[in-house]
């Protein structure tokens, strides 16, 4: 059976301000286009098909397009629900959209009752496990606590009991919408830490086939059969290296990966990230290929030039994002507030801020904990509010 893994669409999403739709658009054209070329028999999603819970209208227009598109191609579709989608916006008309073979997997009730596809050499089974928010779905799902990797651990329970009652070589994948261990992230990635802690193990998905990854933005393989596709499009300046792809999987009679390969997906615009002095910037010669590109510049001007902007543009005219890292030590005082920030959770954050305005007292585990749960109050909240609109 043949399979083609995506997700992380974003439908509705902009880039510095770009909007970014007529770009998805030739995404879902190229999906549709590789559906027919490459005989798929059945398309995997899996998980934030939109960018927030309540996107807007072109974005819900686009979406319904590619429905009908899936569905007019007679190849079944089976799409989770992610950590950016609204489960129950997106499951509305699930039971009806189903009749024309899209299957659209957001309740958390229904993780042990996969789609059921058929080829020549017998049955596959198909479990869609949407974004799982451990805060609201612990104790629906049984879980001993609230974190993903129990959640998680929870939910394939019940796709390895349903699994056990089914025909003798019945082979079994699984579309996850989860941060896994091991995963390299960017930064367009929402966080969806709990207690501190985000990624579970790959052991968690031990006992299936193939397991269709969505969240993380980069394409990646944990192990041959635990894969992220990651999105089609860039969605920030850290994706600049990636490679945009789809995974094409043939799942062989006895359920091995006989075939993998990386469907490039279309570029809009190549990204850059440039850094220097400003004019080393505008006479560098090597920098020509980025006069097309989006651009991200990094000027290490000790003083700030006059127009950085506008000069900037009228060599890369499509630069969006100005950064300024001045040519200084890391101890230096004048150093931007951004710069002490940099690669800091908003918990090392909170914790130098208390540490600093009690006149420099660390804090201890207790108070380490407190921040923990509130920063994950603050979340689960968040998540509530967005499930209830």
């Amino acid at each position: 059976m043949r399979l083609l893994h995506t997700s992380d669409w974003h439908l509705g999403r902009s880039f510095h301000r770009v909007g970014l739709l007529d770009a998805q658009a030739a995404f879902l054209d190229h999906l549709v286009a590789t559906v027919h070329a490459h005989d798929v028999d059945a398309v995997l999603v899996a998980g934030d098909v939109y960018d927030r819970a309540v996107p807007p209208l072109p974005a819900v227009e686009l979406f319904d397009t590619a429905l009908h598109r899936l569905a007019e191609a007679g190849v079944p579709t089976v799409m989770i629900s992610g950590n950016h989608d609204s489960a129950r916006r997106l499951g509305v008309g699930a039971g009806l959209i189903e009749r024309a073979g899209i299957h659209l997997r957001t309740d958390p009730d229904g993780i042990g009752t996969p789609v059921v596809l058929s080829d020549a050499h017998g049955e596959v089974a198909l479990y869609g496990l949407p974004y799982l928010e451990p805060a609201l779905v612990r104790e629906r799902l049984g879980a001993e606590k609230a974190g993903h990797e129990a959640v998680l651990t929870a939910a394939m329970d019940r796709v390895r009991t349903d699994l056990a009652g089914r025909p003798a070589g019945t082979r079994s994948v699984v579309l996850a919408h989860a941060f896994v261990a091991g995963g390299a992230p960017s930064d367009s990635e929402r966080d969806i830490t709990v207690g501190g802690v985000a990624a579970v193990p790959t052991g968690i998905f031990d006992g299936v086939d193939y397991v269709a990854l969505g969240h993380l933005h980069g394409s990646q393989v944990l192990t041959p059969r635990v894969r992220y596709s990651g999105s089609p499009l860039a969605y920030s300046f850290s994706e600049a290296g990636h490679r945009k792809t789809m995974w094409l999987i043939d799942l062989g009679e006895d359920g091995s990966i006989t075939g993998d390969v990386r469907l490039d997906c279309p570029v809009p615009r190549p990204l850059a990230r440039v850094r220097g002095r400003l004019d080393d910037l505008l006479a560098d010669p090597a920098l020509a290929p980025h006069e097309q590109s989006w651009v991200e510049a990094t000027l290490t001007d000790p003083v700030r030039p006059a127009e950085p902007m506008a000069r900037l543009t009228a060599r890369f005219p499509h630069t969006l994002n100005l950064v300024f890292d001045p040519e200084r030590t890391g101890d230096d005082p004048g150093a931007s507030y951004a710069q002490r920030l940099r690669d800091r959770s908003d918990q090392q954050i909170a914790e130098d801020f208390v540490a600093h305005v009690r006149g420099g007292a660390a804090l201890d585990g207790d108070e380490r904990a407190v921040l923990h749960g509130a920063f994950d109050d603050v979340r689960v909240d968040t998540a509530e509010r967005e499930v209830s609109r």
